[in-house]
């Protein structure tokens, strides 16, 4: 490691409150906080499943002055960084932009006893919520001198991980598989990232040869079942402080999010539940994962009582979303939460995202499955007690379907447009 980068890994280690790494079923087993394990759990993991880790951190050292200043503010910081405490160490060139997602007010598309609120994560750097994991991973890549970046991902978190990667002077290399929108493979690209496309199921296998290999820092899953980097989800806690803020200093009664692999679940969870153990709340509010129910990874595995399960392969659009393995971070939070798991479909998600378009929202199919959710958990009569938050991921602009919209071919003369509009229901005089 060069003096410089042992110079920016002290600097980012001294203002973390980090202390190392536990694994997330069996807080007992705790590990070094680097390097990150990221092949699960060394002493509990087997041939079947992968348990995750996570960062472990001094709470104790949070007294009352800096737990007010990170969370009675009345205002959302304009730079992630400063949630940098209670953050494994960060690289400082990587958190311009990142954070301090608006949350607005789609209460008019629902019947519901309570406000509903998205949080739109498209309004991220990269345009996706991947940006707040890869803060993280690739802080921890640069600061252990890591040669290069290497990850499996069908666009979104292979975006935000190149763009980040190329922020910090890290070669990046993308493992795509077919079948990804052309968008996205063009929009990996331009950060300067090599990209493959290789068979899905062989992903892991490039994955693992490019970090045996190269050397390089995997920021993605390798691992039978989903275990990821333990650090990615902590960069989704600050959703949870975000969400604490912009509510006037309150709790959200319940909070709807885009299940595949469960990272982004377990991180919005850990926030509300460090909120909790802080003192700054007393309770933590109602999760519900919104998974492709053809699928069902998640509830398969609740319902046989395993920590996860794999299940077939069936179509589905939603890409960002299409996996068939599970991992134990979302059983683990669904085991401690008073909300559920709720299946929807591309009918269910197409609905979905033409609700928030005509609130002047557009997201990707797969970043709308929290409002199909809410809308199958209103269905089915549930009501809240607080605000609504559906958690939406990513940009319209990397959806498969995005080009469904066409313009509407008309001579320009006004005989022809005015017919034109009345057909599509528009008043002309």
């Amino acid at each position: 490691m060069s003096l410089s980068i042992q110079a920016d890994a002290a600097a980012a280690l001294s203002s973390s409150l980090a202390t190392g790494q536990r694994t997330i079923h069996a807080h007992d087993l705790t590990y070094s906080l680097l390097p990150p394990l990221t092949a699960g759990c060394p002493r509990t993991s087997n041939a079947d499943i992968s348990y995750p880790l996570e960062v472990s951190y001094d709470y104790a050292a949070v007294g009352s002055e800096l737990r007010q200043a990170l969370f009675d503010r009345r205002h959302l910081p304009d730079d992630i960084l400063s949630w940098a405490p209670l953050l494994p160490p960060l690289d400082s060139r990587l958190g311009l932009g990142i954070g301090g997602t608006p949350l607005v007010d789609v209460s008019a598309a629902f019947r519901s006893n309570a406000p509903v609120l998205v949080k739109d994560e498209s309004r991220n750097p990269t345009w996706s919520h991947k940006d707040r994991l890869n803060l993280c991973t690739v802080s921890a890549a640069a600061l252990s001198g890591a040669p290069g970046v290497v990850v499996a991902s069908s666009g979104n978190h292979g975006a935000s991980a190149a763009a980040l990667s190329a922020r910090v002077g890290l070669p990046c290399i993308v493992v795509m598989s077919p079948g990804a929108p052309a968008l996205a493979e063009s929009f990996v690209g331009a950060y300067g990232a090599t990209v493959l496309s290789v068979p899905r199921d062989a992903r892991w296998g490039v994955v693992k040869d490019i970090v045996d290999k190269l050397g390089f820092h995997p920021v993605s899953n390798q691992t039978t079942t989903h275990t990821g980097h333990p650090f990615g989800p902590e960069g989704y806690k600050t959703i949870a402080y975000e969400l604490y803020i912009q509510l006037g200093h309150r709790l959200p009664g319940a909070v709807f999010v885009p299940t595949g692999y469960g990272e982004l679940l377990y991180g919005v969870w850990k926030g509300f539940e460090e909120l909790r153990l802080l003192g700054v709340v007393d309770s933590v509010p109602s999760l519900y994962a919104c998974e492709i129910g053809s699928r069902a990874v998640l509830a398969t595995a609740l319902a046989q009582h395993r920590p996860a399960v794999t299940v077939d392969f069936t179509p589905t659009d939603a890409y960002s979303l299409a996996t068939t393995t599970g991992g134990y971070r979302s059983t683990h939070v669904m085991n401690h939460t008073t909300g559920r798991v709720i299946g929807v479909d591309d009918p269910d998600l197409v609905r979905a995202q033409d609700d928030l378009s005509g609130q002047g929202i557009w997201q990707e199919l797969s970043g709308v499955a929290s409002v199909a959710g809410l809308r199958t958990a209103l269905q089915q009569g549930d009501t809240f007690d607080g605000p609504i938050v559906c958690v939406c991921t990513s940009t319209g602009l990397k959806d498969k379907n995005a080009l469904r919209y066409e313009a509407i071919e008309s001579a320009p003369d006004w005989d022809t447009l005015s017919d034109l509009l009345r057909r599509q229901g528009l008043t002309v005089a």
